[in-house]
């Protein structure tokens, strides 16, 4: 792998550490109570679907009416099978719809076409299991969050929470300057977000490729850590299998679990970030130690009046 990892180009304002979330019912919710005649077929057509006849665990009534009011909004224009299946969530390929401000026109996540969405543009659908999630891992990323404060503690809560935290996460890391998959869209369990590479040829992650240049390589992932950091962001589970090389570019991944620097464990979650990639580059040839890579990442920005020690956080 002999890419140049070019860095992106963060936005003036990355995020508010501060933003509340609505994970309150959403129109999806309604229209799974309300059952109409359209979304029955809907669901019925979804569910005679060659690809989705081993998915049945994963399309419950909830979740379709979630996908229906996705293709309503024209957000996914159709649905191709699964790109990868765990234990919590599925990822499945689609077309794009004609829809939303997501994402921005000329990106590569636009697939470069003016008008934003373009029909053609493969998207990642990405379905959370309710019934299957780890409750228990998700709610010690939530509790302490300021986000979630008084989310409500059932299993459907916490998992609507973590989908609505995914996407907020990405939007904030993607304005950031931090390469990540663009969100497009969310609702209830199901999101929305552009798929890096393509479902018959996916993304190789770090830890399957043959890295050529570790060192520019490392130096392109501290960096984004260092930008997350700066809009109030770490990561939690960062390491080669949530990295992947697409078209020259490191693209970092899964970011459901990311904190905010104001969550309880954030140290904890920062240092086991660093241990993770300082361990893997190690392996690669280059001398990495954990703690500098930390006192990197938390350097304090400087000050824009040059007065040195200011900090945003």
């Amino acid at each position: 792998m002999s890419e140049e990892f070019v860095l992106l180009e963060p936005d003036d304002q990355p995020g508010d550490e501060w933003e509340q979330l609505d994970v309150s019912d959403t129109e999806a919710d309604r229209i799974a109570r309300r059952q109409d005649r359209e979304f029955d077929e809907f669901r019925k057509r979804i569910k005679d679907t060659e690809q989705f006849k081993l998915q049945e665990s994963v399309f419950d009534d909830a979740t379709l009416a979630a996908v229906y009011k996705l293709v309503q909004d024209g957000y996914v224009d159709a649905f191709g099978g699964p790109v990868s299946t765990g234990k919590e969530a599925s990822v499945f390929e689609a077309l794009g719809g004609q829809a939303g401000e997501r994402p921005e026109p000329g990106s590569k996540a636009a697939g470069g076409g003016p008008e934003g969405v373009t029909p053609e543009r493969e998207v990642a659908v990405k379905v959370y299991r309710i019934n299957s999630s780890n409750f228990r891992h998700m709610r010690e990323y939530l509790e302490g969050d300021p986000r979630f404060e008084g989310i409500a503690s059932d299993k459907k809560a916490v998992v609507l929470a973590w989908t609505r935290k995914e996407f907020a996460n990405l939007e904030r890391a993607r304005k950031a300057g931090v390469r990540v998959p663009e969100p497009i869209a969310v609702q209830r369990n199901v999101l929305v977000m552009e798929l890096v590479g393509h479902a018959e040829d996916r993304a190789r992650r770090l830890n399957e490729v043959d890295v050529e240049n570790p060192e520019t390589a490392y130096e392109v992932v501290r960096e984004y850590m260092r930008r997350l950091y700066r809009a109030g962001l770490i990561h939690g589970d960062l390491s080669e299998y949530n990295m992947i090389i697409h078209e020259g570019e490191l693209v970092v991944i899964d970011l459901g679990q990311a904190v905010t620097v104001h969550h309880p464990n954030a140290g904890e979650f920062l240092q086991r970030d660093c241990e993770n990639v300082a361990a893997f580059f190690t392996r690669e040839g280059i001398d990495v130690d954990p703690d500098d890579l930390r006192a990197y990442v938390t350097e304090p920005e400087p000050d824009p009046s040059g007065e040195p020690g200011w900090k945003k956080y």
